[in-house]
């Protein structure tokens, strides 16, 4: 039996659907709970452009703010696109280098090693977080996160960096979708289908981090969460190797700590994240 889930499949959705649901969830969102707007982090790169672009068709320009955070090793490339795209749609931005702050880590805490890769690139996406929060307390607005459900899956994100949002506008797109999604916004070929990167550390890239194709991810990821799947069915409906399957299924479960609210030891009646789990909008007064 040829496969039948195919990249094809996954890409071949009605984006117009997707961006009138996004644009009707962060309207009644950041209403419901009186946001001024949203403050998002541009990267460059083609999650952060789509957010933002789909954060001026929500909330007016005026209610978006852009903050673009350099390291020493980001490529001045990606600054570019990012401060292009932002006087595109007519956003208020800053750029805020941030090696001074990275700095003052490796002078200040005496256990700190440069050669710690993976932690010291985590020390940037926290630093992050931490700037587009001050800057959302300050206008009472909400952090817009940028990550997509590849990204969410598999794990590719820092926990409490750059997964420590208050929304995630495109966390239900896989990075195919949203690769299309913006071309259907109008974004250029240039940020579209720039390879992604975090920019973590110097020559850093996800595919090359990752060993997989996005393409293959993502239809790995529909099959075995989407259509639930079990690894054998998803490697027949897929076509893809058995190795490259369980690969991506092991990422998935190595990672859910990452998706999930801290770990309570239950002792009393109800838990919270366990029997406690409120709908965000309810207030249980009249």
């Amino acid at each position: 039996m040829p496969p039948w889930v195919t990249i094809d499949r996954l890409i071949n959705i009605d984006y117009d659907y997707v961006e009138r649901r996004i644009i009707d969830f962060l309207r009644s969102y950041t209403s419901s709970i009186g946001a001024k707007g949203a403050v998002v982090g541009l990267s460059g790169g083609v999650d952060s452009s789509v957010t933002a672009a789909l954060l001026v068709k929500a909330l007016g320009k005026d209610g978006v703010i852009g903050l673009i955070m350099p390291y020493k090793t980001t490529p001045p490339e990606d600054v570019r696109d990012a401060v292009e795209l932002a006087k595109a749609l007519g956003i208020k931005y800053e750029v805020i280098d941030i090696n001074p702050i990275r700095n003052a880590y490796s002078s200040t805490i005496p256990a700190f090693r440069e050669s710690e890769v993976v932690a010291n690139g985590n020390v940037l996406a926290r630093i992050r977080m931490t700037i587009l929060y001050y800057y959302a307390n300050l206008n009472r607005m909400i952090v817009a996160g940028t990550g997509d459900k590849s990204e969410l899956l598999i794990g590719y994100f820092t926990k409490y960096g750059d997964g420590g949002v208050d929304i995630l506008p495109i966390g239900d797109l896989y990075k195919s979708q949203v690769r299309r999604l913006g071309k259907h916004l109008g974004l250029p070929d240039s940020i579209a289908y720039k390879p992604s990167s975090p920019r973590l550390w110097e020559g850093q890239t996800a595919e090359g981090e990752l060993g997989l194709r996005y393409e293959d991810i993502d239809v790995i990821l529909h099959a075995l969460v989407d259509l639930r799947l079990n690894p054998q069915e998803a490697q027949e409906a897929t076509g893809k190797p058995i190795s490259l399957v369980e690969q991506v299924w092991r990422r998935v479960v190595a990672t859910e700590h990452k998706r999930r609210t801290p770990i309570i030891p239950r002792i009393g009646l109800r838990t919270i994240g366990l029997d406690w789990r409120m709908p965000i909008h309810y207030t249980g007064l009249r």
